[in-house]
């Protein structure tokens, strides 16, 4: 499915998940994206972030903007799949599997907590080691062999888009890591820094109110689902827009 240039994969949690295991089983690097409005965006203007894009090996969709947009688009995706759901999926099928796991991102002492919460949460679940994201270039190579020591078979980045997704890019091939996963602030959540939207808003796709309510700071990063909404209706109405528009992602290598 391609929404403005973004290809998006057509699956459902349960498949995402089975993606993920297939990856874990092969062994070789694979990328994994959870994709909103606002990412789409970006990558209209970021050619690397759109090149990454094309070459991720699962993009999901994360945010209900982009359900949305493929159903304006005639092409209505089965379902959304939230990044933190898909995360937590992930982690319960690494306790049952006994994958190592590998947290990076997020403050000080932030990776830590959701580390604990999660081995609460998921009875044998191998978390091998966690580290900020507030490394330096310096402090990088360090960062780097730390977690090639200790060999995770899944890494879960919480670094912000689009560095997590541009750092997994950048090193996935030296560090041979199986999969690697953007997470946003989901170690935020399991930390108990953030709360996620109660259920009910949750079920009405109201999740994005919740977060700019709580976190003000979000509205400017917000002001891209207005702009992504446009270039949708445009894209379905309009004349399109045209693959020589500057910053369209090309497509993704299937």
């Amino acid at each position: 499915m391609d929404i403005l240039g973004v290809k998006i994969d057509d699956v459902t949690l349960g498949e995402a998940v089975g993606r993920i295991k297939g990856f874990v089983q092969a062994g070789s690097p694979h990328l994994v994206v959870t994709c909103n409005p606002e990412m789409v965006m970006t990558a209209f203007t970021d050619q690397l972030l759109a090149e990454i894009l094309r070459r991720a090996d699962l993009v999901v969709p994360d945010g209900i903007g982009v359900v949305w947009a493929s159903r304006v688009l005639k092409r209505p995706l089965t379902q959304r799949v939230p990044g933190i759901e898909l995360m937590e999926a992930a982690l319960a099928e690494a306790a049952r599997e006994g994958w190592r796991v590998f947290l990076l991102g997020s403050e000080p002492g932030v990776a830590e907590r959701a580390a604990q919460a999660m081995q609460k949460s998921f009875a044998g679940l191998n978390i091998v080691g966690t580290h900020h994201g507030f490394f330096s270039r310096e402090e990088e190579p360090q960062v780097l062999q730390m977690i090639k020591d200790a060999k995770p078979q899944i890494l879960f980045l919480a670094l912000g888009v689009p560095r997590q997704e541009k750092w997994a890019a950048a090193h996935l091939g030296s560090l041979r890591v199986p999969v690697a996963m953007g997470v946003g602030g989901s170690l935020n959540v399991w930390a108990g820094v953030d709360r996620r939207a109660p259920a009910w808003m949750r079920q009405v796709h109201l999740e994005w109110l919740y977060r700019i309510v709580r976190q003000p700071w979000r509205l400017r990063r917000a002001m891209a689902i207005p702009r992504f909404m446009a270039a949708v209706l445009w894209e379905r109405f309009g004349e399109g827009v045209s693959e020589g528009e500057a910053g369209r992602p090309a497509k993704r290598d299937r």
